[in-house]
């Protein structure tokens, strides 16, 4: 069942992802500028996202810290000078380092919820006067299955994708009375630079390509939950719906933390 306006062609869409350096951003940026959308990629690095523009014919380059409010609101207001209408915007910029409470760096949480989850809100600063205008475009938050329920080395990064998750249901539920469609994409693990770092092995791995594919194929069908792979995240999911002593045992089994 659709829960949002399906997107059935990218020709002459405005999408702006933020966090489109490296990653699934950048790998959904070129699938969509290869289907003929206008892309607006963002990201820190001013560099990398410059190149994509020049690699990318059409694309246009805002370079941003996502913690910076201002140049959030600036980038924002660039796009609508820039390209008359927002369609589709979509926070997938992200920080992960593993961490247990046994090694507890409140530095390292705070980075975590600047960057995961107080980025998003600078994002819906700039761009959600403008969408109500229009009464029409999409929001997609890039969340994590990590969010769905507490695990071992999440405790910085899991917290920080509930609240995505939280925070996505209730926009939808503000919004889509209002004509917008809201999405938010929880990954299992995918190939990225975030979980280089990772020293276990990685059940399902699958490239910032094939994520890609799957969260346009998401947006195209509708969906409000795009999760993938499916065979990673519906076990998840099952595991998420036991009550806490069981999830408890089953995460220390399937872990062996």
């Amino acid at each position: 069942m659709a829960l949002n306006p399906r997107i059935p062609n990218w020709q002459g869409q405005v999408v702006w992802l933020v966090g489109a350096s490296t990653g699934i951003g950048r790998a959904t940026a070129e699938l969509l500028h290869a289907r003929g959308a206008t892309v607006v990629v963002s990201a820190r690095s001013a560099a990398t996202i410059e190149a994509f523009a020049q690699q990318h014919p059409g694309s246009i380059a805002l370079p941003l810290d996502v913690t910076d409010r201002a140049a959030m609101h600036a980038a924002g207001q660039q796009v609508s000078d820039r390209c008359g209408r927002l369609d589709l915007a979509v926070y997938c910029a992200g920080y992960y380092k593993a961490m247990r409470a046994t090694q507890f760096d409140l530095d390292e949480m705070l980075r975590h919820q600047q960057v995961n989850y107080v980025g998003a809100l600078h994002m819906l600063d700039a761009v959600l006067p403008a969408l109500l205008r229009q009464k029409a475009g999409h929001i997609s938050l890039l969340a994590s299955v990590a969010g769905y329920r507490g695990l071992p080395n999440s405790l910085a990064y899991g917290p920080t994708k509930a609240a995505l998750i939280n925070l996505a249901q209730t926009l939808y539920l503000d919004l889509q009375p209002q004509g917008l469609g809201v999405s938010v994409v929880n990954p299992g693990f995918v190939e990225t630079p975030l979980t280089s770092s990772n020293e276990f092995a990685m059940p399902a791995l699958i490239s910032p390509a094939q994520a890609a594919s799957e969260i346009v194929q998401g947006w195209e069908a509708g969906q409000f939950e795009i999760h993938f792979p499916k065979r990673f995240t519906l076990w998840l999911k099952a595991l998420s719906h036991l009550g806490d002593a069981l999830y408890f045992k089953a995460i220390r089994r399937a872990t062996g933390l």
